[in-house]
């Protein structure tokens, strides 16, 4: 596996500062989109903490198959080990994840004890009865709204069947979501795995959310439906953001500098709190 890792210049500053463990979400490779992990990694290089975004199997300059990110837990603890093989001086790590490597770090790197904390950004909770939900609750109602969709209709130009044949597929999959989402946990299971990666992490979370995100929108959805996720996300060691007008991948030079800032001041925190205790998140 390749990876850059961005050092600190004042080594002697950065002493006694976690290392931070960039991890992409799929199917992306270390720069990000729109370079946005080079952005935050140089940035809180920069800050004091060395950061490392590498790339996984079969991805960018990496050897290997490329794996699905419920299955590359191998490919993470490899790049945790090599992180602090490298910043010794480091108390720990702290993992950064967008979308699907929010929920890797949760399910493969909560529990290991040099995990400090973990950031997660628009976390992936995705399935087909909660996706139905997002969507007739955010997508349909959106849309109505929006003048392309008026011009569409009277031009011609929207293809209605089709439109109103899913609207109605999306509303069976929200009612089945009501009707048996509590108590049906174990039908999920990457999203169990991630609830109880967040019970065994010894550290805090900071939890970034799009407001202009389905994807944001689908895990607020899960998270607040799922026995398995009853009360984690409402514990004080959880520190929720929400970025009202940011898209999934803060495309907007605005929106990461938000990201960025946010997350400096949340690892400053993390540096002056029993972070290191060892004490696992309960509800």
């Amino acid at each position: 596996l390749w990876g850059i890792l961005s050092r600190p210049d004042d080594v002697k500053a950065a002493a006694g500062r976690p290392a931070v463990l960039i991890v992409t979400g799929g199917p992306q490779y270390r720069v990000g989109s729109h370079r946005m992990f080079v952005s935050l990694g140089r940035r809180l290089a920069a800050a004091g903490y060395p950061t490392l975004r590498f790339d996984y199997a079969g991805m960018g300059d990496s050897e290997g198959d490329k794996k699905a990110f419920d299955a590359a837990g191998s490919d993470l603890r490899a790049a945790l080990a090599a992180l602090m093989q490298r910043c010794p001086s480091a108390p720990g790590a702290v993992v950064w994840g967008l979308c699907d490597a929010a929920s890797a770090a949760l399910m493969f790197l909560a529990a290991d004890e040099r995990v400090l904390g973990i950031v997660a950004a628009n976390p992936w909770a995705r399935s087909d009865s909660t996706l139905a939900a997002t969507r007739v609750k955010h997508y349909y109602l959106a849309r109505l709204l929006q003048p392309d969709f008026w011009r569409k209709l009277l031009g011609g130009g929207l293809r209605w069947r089709e439109s109103l044949a899913s609207l109605l597929n999306d509303l069976k999959g929200a009612r089945r979501r009501i009707s048996g989402s509590r108590g049906r946990s174990d039908s999920e299971p990457f999203q169990q795995r991630m609830a109880d990666g967040l019970r065994r992490l010894r550290g805090p979370m900071l939890l970034l959310l799009s407001g202009n995100d389905l994807t944001a929108k689908e895990f607020a959805e899960y998270t607040s439906a799922s026995e398995a996720w009853h009360g984690l996300l409402r514990t004080p060691r959880v520190d929720r953001v929400e970025l009202p007008e940011a898209d999934h991948t803060f495309s907007k030079r605005r929106w990461i500098a938000q990201v960025e800032t946010e997350t400096l001041a949340w690892l400053g925190r993390l540096r002056s709190s029993d972070a290191t205790s060892g004490r696992p998140i309960t509800p």
